[in-house]
């Protein structure tokens, strides 16, 4: 299964593609960001982002997309941004025909560290022991959609074949 990952944002949107399935080896596919100047217009900015999404949903041809689930912030502003990244993520996909989950930061950290509560530098670490990487992903956004990838090829694969299954009754 091939999964993009995604890690909305609308300065850096963390993408990453990643090859695997549930008790196989992972593997790192394409690590990167999408970025976005500050100063575009918020219109053009989720053009070029829709953009990105498309060139790798073209390029990686991925089986699946999962995003990070949007959480409550205390900078309403923020929250607000990350929301509107994650919509054109769900936009893409929908277009494409791609199944999309999304996961909450607390079940990712879990999924790929055992523990709910990991810190970046502990996710940064199993991530890159997962994957096989000689060294920590760089930026943290692109760490971050690698760690969502993972999360959904192994809490996200079992959803889709249970939905899948339900469909099939």
């Amino acid at each position: 299964m091939r999964v993009l990952g995604v890690d909305p944002g609308l300065t850096r949107c963390g993408v990453a593609v990643i090859d695997g399935a549930p008790g196989q080896k992972l593997t790192a596919v394409h690590i990167g960001v999408l970025r976005t100047s500050p100063d575009a217009e918020l219109a053009q900015r989720l053009v070029l982002l829709e953009q990105g999404l498309i060139a790798l949903v073209e390029e990686f041809k991925p089986d699946a997309v999962a995003i990070e689930r949007v959480f409550s912030q205390h900078n309403v502003r923020s929250a607000m941004a990350t929301a509107q990244a994650a919509g054109v993520a769900l936009l893409v996909a929908g277009r494409c025909g791609i199944q999309v989950s999304m996961h909450t930061p607390t079940e990712v950290k879990a999924a790929v560290t055992g523990s709910g509560r990991a810190d970046k530098d502990q996710v940064n670490f199993m991530v890159t022991r997962l994957l096989g990487l000689s060294e920590a992903p760089k930026p943290a956004d692109a760490a971050d959609a690698l760690a969502i990838a993972i999360c959904d090829v192994w809490r996200g694969t079992a959803k889709r074949r249970l939905a899948a299954a339900v469909r099939g009754a």
